[in-house]
């Protein structure tokens, strides 16, 4: 990611909209490497990577909300809810792992501190130990994080539609699937 972007204050101390951050091509500029030509303009795999990197946020959020909400769920639904939330949890740890390896093969770097994830996603940080949700908001936080990834990764997808990248297309694809079941599965919980 290109340096940290935050707010600069005027010298009347207001503050003005920090400027939005794109990811950092690689290889360098004066690399010996050679520069990327998988058939995809740099404009445009600039674009997809930009993309990926607020659905890559969104997913790194969603897999946070519910490795806590395993840790700290209660009530009559706990063990149900701890295994499925632990099993969701370890299959879009592993996803993680490909978003980010998709970015860079794109010529990009992914980003990784939870400053970058939260100034990229959609979804809010859960607020954690004193103020734990019981298990019906959890479910239902977890169904409209779930749909928010589907919403961001569409988005992304459409990208990679209109430059013919059939990579992130197929990640992109495989990742709808498993949200919008996930989503399906918790919703179900609720009704």
């Amino acid at each position: 990611m290109a340096k940290s972007s935050k707010p600069d204050k005027t010298k009347a101390g207001k503050t003005k909209p920090a400027k939005p951050l794109t990811p950092a091509a690689s290889p360098a500029p004066g690399s010996a490497a050679p520069s990327i030509d998988i058939g995809i303009s740099p404009a445009d795999r600039k674009k997809i990577a930009e993309g990926l990197s607020r659905f890559l946020a969104d997913s790194y959020t969603l897999y946070l909300k519910t490795h806590n909400f395993h840790w700290n769920v209660t009530g009559p639904m706990f063990n149900a809810l701890h295994v499925m939330f632990e099993t969701q949890y370890t299959e879009q740890w592993t996803a993680l792992d490909e978003i980010a390896e998709r970015i860079r093969a794109l010529g990009f770097n992914a980003p990784g501190s939870y400053a970058e994830f939260v100034r990229l996603s959609s979804i809010p940080e859960e607020p954690g130990l004193s103020d734990a949700a019981d298990w019906r908001e959890m479910v239902r936080q977890l169904v409209v994080g779930n749909e928010a990834v589907c919403r961001t990764a569409r988005k992304v997808l459409d990208q990679a539609d209109d430059v013919d990248d059939a990579p992130t297309e197929d990640l992109l694809t495989q990742r709808l699937q498993t949200h919008e079941k996930y989503a399906w599965m918790l919703r179900s919980l609720l009704q």
